[in-house]
């Protein structure tokens, strides 16, 4: 920490986030790309049962990767905490823990992803045509899932210790990998969902084994001992935090899920189109999910450091930050959902479903980043259990009753279906703001 760059305890708070940020924001644009690059390939060049595939596994697949990152925040936290205290001996025996238990979790799931793909597939009512595809585009990602699990993991401890750029750099790698694996198995050998998975695979096996070795020379402010690579007691301090935020993420992949569902069983257009709306909004989600993780990293040292008025102060900027983004997203998804969701696909039947879609969920845009940034605050604080409990209440009390009324409609409109989101978002600000006013009359914050 004798870096002053990454040391948000002290100087302009602004300035410090969003030099913080961006690295964030650019790895998060990059990853979405990533992602992007398999349903336009497919939308190009492949089937609408490709294209349908890849939108199901990718769902199921997310799924899994969100929950192992939401565990791995706990890294982010303690570290920023750690590092905040001075306390570096405890780092490397934390993340010593932590290296062991996402291993042997990587090989499970990567068993169970294998051996579950067709009734995964068949459970989100994949279209009857689109199963084939989905199974095969899970398996072959399931197959590789412990790379998707080692660059997060890797992304998690280096925003940890305040250090944006290297994630940067490693996302990058993989997204310039699979733009290249992506057109050369679909565009010219017409591999379909199946290229598109494997192209995903190879590109993160390359990224993980290039990070290792650009950290292999970093200078880390912590050292591993090998006595540390073990499940010891210092799993249920990282635990203990991430694991409320795994469960959040679990329940909000479910109803991403169970949206999926919803939106098959109108028909195979709906599917597609539902696909590549999906990945749009992932790139209108990009400013608040980065607020978020610079949040969580930012606010965590300034709580460790006993810094509380400058732990708000850090919340209040990300929330102008995101909110003055959020107008031109919106701006942009509500009145140019056609002519974006034409980059990513040909058919004319899934551009218009697609563009529905965008119409009803724009607004999230804006209300996601005041959202966000509550949830980074209250993370910094290790304040994960009511962050997970806030938002399985968005989930089930909102989220999914809204979708699944509008999805029964005589005439469903994915319009309707998609306003779901900010209603839910609405509602779970008002539940974060309440608690915050809470515990600052409790003097718990």
């Amino acid at each position: 920490m004798e870096n002053a760059a990454s040391d948000f305890t002290q100087g302009p708070i602004a300035g410090k986030l969003i030099r913080f940020m961006l690295p964030i924001l650019g790895a998060l644009v990059l990853q979405a790309a990533y992602g992007a690059v398999d349903v336009l390939m497919v939308g190009w060049f492949g089937t609408t049962e490709g294209l349908s595939g890849v939108s199901t596994g990718s769902s199921i697949i997310n799924l899994v990767t969100f929950v192992l990152t939401g565990l791995a925040t706990g890294i982010t936290v303690l570290l920023g905490n750690f590092i905040g205290s001075r306390n570096t001996e405890k780092a490397g025996k934390m993340l010593g823990t932590a290296i062991v238990f996402f291993f042997i979790a990587g090989l499970v799931l990567t068993a169970s992803l294998i051996i579950f793909a067709e009734p995964a597939a068949r459970l989100m009512k994949a279209p009857e045509e689109a199963v084939e595809s989905t199974v095969s585009y899970v398996r072959i990602c399931g197959a590789g899932i412990i790379f998707i699990i080692a660059y997060n993991v890797i992304s998690c401890i280096l925003r940890g210790i305040g250090n944006s750029r290297l994630p940067l750099i490693f996302v990058a790698i993989a997204c310039v990998a699979n733009i290249i694996g992506d057109y050369m198995l679909i565009a010219i050998f017409h591999m379909d969902e199946a290229g598109a998975a494997i192209a995903t695979v190879a590109a993160q096996a390359l990224s993980v084994v290039l990070s290792l070795v650009i950290l292999r020379r970093e200078k880390l402010p912590f050292r591993i001992r090998k006595s540390d690579l073990r499940l010891s007691g210092e799993l249920g301090s990282f635990l203990r935090i991430g694991a409320p935020i795994a469960l959040q993420e679990l329940m909000t992949q479910i109803s991403f899920l169970a949206l999926v569902a919803f939106i098959n069983n109108i028909g195979l257009e709906a599917s597609g189109g539902y696909g590549v709306a999906n990945k749009i909004v992932t790139f209108v989600m990009l400013i608040p999910s980065s607020i978020m993780q610079s949040l969580s990293s930012f606010i965590a040292q300034n709580v460790g450091a006993g810094k509380e008025d400058r732990a708000r102060r850090t919340m209040a900027t990300g929330m102008m930050i995101g909110a003055l983004f959020g107008v031109v997203m919106f701006s942009l998804a509500f009145f140019c959902g056609e002519g974006i969701s034409h980059i990513f696909a040909s058919d004319k039947g899934v551009i218009i479903r697609s563009a529905e879609y965008l119409k009803g969920f724009a607004p999230e845009a804006v209300v996601t980043a005041i959202l966000f940034s509550f949830m980074g605050y209250f993370s910094g604080h290790g304040k994960t259990f009511f962050v997970m409990t806030q938002s399985m209440m968005q989930t089930f009390l909102l989220r999914l009753p809204v979708a699944y009324i509008m999805a029964s409609q005589p005439d469903p409109s994915l319009t309707m279906i998609g306003t779901a989101a900010p209603l839910a978002t609405i509602f779970g600000i008002l539940i974060n703001a309440i608690y915050f006013i809470h515990c600052r009359k409790k003097e718990t914050l």
